[in-house]
This record gives structure tokens, sequence and C-alpha cells, in this order.
């Protein structure tokens, strides 16, 4: 059962997404306030595995409030429900689980939440990638890759510990990544959306990715962006 707390300062819109979470199978509301600095309090308690909010509030705002979870490592994921849209690219710092924007209809929240019902299931990874070197082959966990690029004849693997090469090219390499988790960012580049924190603009037509873990940078194109942040926020 997936526990939601839900914050926001207009009451029909509160009691709106009270009423959805109620009706899918496998959420139970936690708590519904108008307060995004009550949430907060109720929030500091890591009772509930899902927070939807919405962004403009007096005092405290949703962004505010994402923010704060994000900071102390609170491990609670966040549904952005706003009018505003000027927020979506900052949404990504935060590694929200979806931006969804009013008005919405009730399926849009639904599916929304079932996506994190099904992420919250198969949340760990499993599997391992077989790296060949030469004389050697290399096993690394899938859940600790960060990225991969591609440069000249070789691909380089950066995980959470080390970073390996190999003569394997992206398509071997991403054939063996069918997880959910990675995309093909680039023509040189695959990352894992679990390690992304920010993205900055590079170009007209594309954008730098910075990771956790790593001080090492990717490239994202536009189009692949615009996907990201529909399918995956």
């Amino acid at each position: 059962m997936v526990r939601v707390g839900i914050v926001d300062d207009r009451s029909i819109d509160l009691e709106k997404m009270r009423s959805i979470v109620t009706q899918v199978g496998e959420a139970e509301v936690v708590f519904a306030v108008s307060s995004a600095t009550e949430a907060y309090e109720l929030v500091k308690e890591e009772n509930i595995d899902l927070l939807i909010a919405d962004i403009e509030m007096p005092e405290l705002s949703g962004y505010e409030l994402a923010d704060l979870i994000h900071t102390h490592a609170i491990d609670i994921d966040v549904i952005f429900v706003t009018a505003h849209s000027g927020y979506a690219v900052h949404a990504f710092e935060l590694n929200v689980h979806d931006y969804i924007m009013k008005p919405y209809q009730k399926e849009r929240l639904v599916q929304s939440i079932d996506r994190y019902v099904d992420k919250t299931k198969s949340t760990e990874m499993k599997g391992r990638l077989f790296i060949k070197q030469k004389s050697e082959i290399h096993i690394l966990p899938k859940k600790e890759i960060i990225f991969i690029e591609r440069t000249g004849r070789s691909s380089t693997i950066h995980t959470k510990n080390q970073v390996v090469s190999t003569y394997q090219t992206l398509n071997d390499l991403e054939g063996e990544l069918r997880e959910r988790d990675f995309i093909r960012s680039h023509r040189s580049f695959i990352i894992n959306i679990h390690f992304v924190k920010h993205f900055s603009l590079y170009s007209k037509h594309s954008y730098t990715v910075s990771f956790d873990g790593t001080d090492e940078k990717a490239i994202i194109t536009k189009e692949q962006l615009d996907y990201v942040q529909h399918y995956y926020f």
C-alpha cells in the first residue's frame, strides 16, 4: 500500500485530489492539508511514501517543500499538480516523480499514481552487465551505472564506484540495458535517469546532464529531454 500525503491551499483542488487518490486501490491518504508548512511537519515523520503538492502556496511553496525533502534526503517522492508551467525544468533538479498541469482529468493523476506503484514494485534494479575488455570481463550491477559515453572506438561506463572502458558499441550495450531506467539521450550517450540531478542548456538543440555520483557530464538532445519530461516526470 502506498501512503500518500496531499497539500493544496485551495480547498476545491485539495478535495479533488483526495477523492481521486482514495479511488486508487493501492493508495491510502495519510493526510490532506492546506498548508505546506503543516505538510512539512508531517513529512518529517516520514510516514508517507508519496506527496502530491500544489506549487504556488503562501508562506512555504510546494517547490520549497519539495526542495526541503530533497535537501534532507527524506525518502518521499513528489508529484506536483499545478497551474504553473514555469517550474517544470527545476522539477528535474528535485527528481520529482511527475509534473501535472491544472486543469487535469482524473485519469491523468490515477495513471501517475499507478506508475509510481509499478516503480516501487521494481525499484531495485535487477541484473548485471558483463563488460568484455580484451582478456577480462567486468561484472557491473546495472543499478550502479550512471551513464555511458561513446568516444572514438570505445565506450566508457561511469558507475558509482569505477570507470570501465570497452570496445562494445552503444547499440550492443543498449540492448543489454532494457530497463526503463536507461535511455539513449544522444547518439553518444546512454543515461540512467535515477542519477540525473540537473540539465543545463548546451546548444540550441541539446543540454548537458549533471549526475549524482560523478562530476562528469553527458549530453541530451532537446527531443529526448521532452520525452523524459513527458514520460518520467
